[in-house]
């Protein structure tokens, strides 16, 4: 058997798994990406696509973007909810009206007898 040596941090990067699913594999490389450009800003060897690319995420104007688009999916989250509820509440309505018929039926079906009373 050989001799182990120990991994730099880049060969520990390349060391991983690959992932099983597509999403899972995207996060992966998104990861190694965003350290290999944490690298290279701690070196001063990015190029001036990545520093503007950081630059850009901490403006205030990216800040609002992604403010908006969290607010627009909320949103559209309440959407989706309010018409399954309306559904759900349609559906209430439409138990209630046939109870209150299946009753009324009921109820006119019933022969009453009042001579039996008194």
């Amino acid at each position: 058997m050989g001799r182990h040596r120990k991994l730099s941090d880049d060969e520990q990067y390349t060391r991983h798994p690959k992932a099983l699913t597509p999403e899972a594999r995207e996060e992966q490389l998104i990861n190694l990406a965003v350290n290999l450009a944490e690298k290279q800003l701690m070196e001063g060897t990015a190029s001036s696509q990545v520093i503007t690319h950081y630059l850009k995420l901490a403006s205030s104007k990216e800040k609002l973007e992604k403010q908006y688009l969290e607010q627009k999916v909320e949103l559209a989250q309440a959407k989706t909810e309010s018409i399954y509820d309306g559904r759900h509440i349609e559906e209430l309505y439409e138990n209630a009206i046939n109870a209150m018929r299946s009753y009324g039926a009921g109820f006119n079906n019933t022969v009453v007898d009042n001579d039996d009373d008194y």
